[in-house]
């Protein structure tokens, strides 16, 4: 399937689900804000929150500084 990933076209396997998503681009672990179709969906929820065709999809990584 067809995901717009921060702006930029993104095709990925079908049936995945959020958290199979962050583990393949590699943001497993880190501090990232994740939004789907402009919802906001909680760490607790992304194992269970499937993907579809079509999503729009931003991950924002949380940088430290001053």
């Amino acid at each position: 399937m067809t995901l717009t990933l921060n702006g930029e076209s993104l095709k990925v396997a079908d049936n995945l689900n959020a958290h199979d998503l962050i583990v393949q681009l590699g943001y497993e672990n880190k501090r990232i804000a994740l939004e789907i179709n402009e919802a906001i969906i909680p760490k607790s929820k992304h194992a269970e929150f499937s993907l579809n065709e079509g999503d729009r999809i931003e991950i924002i990584k949380a940088v430290g500084g001053g």
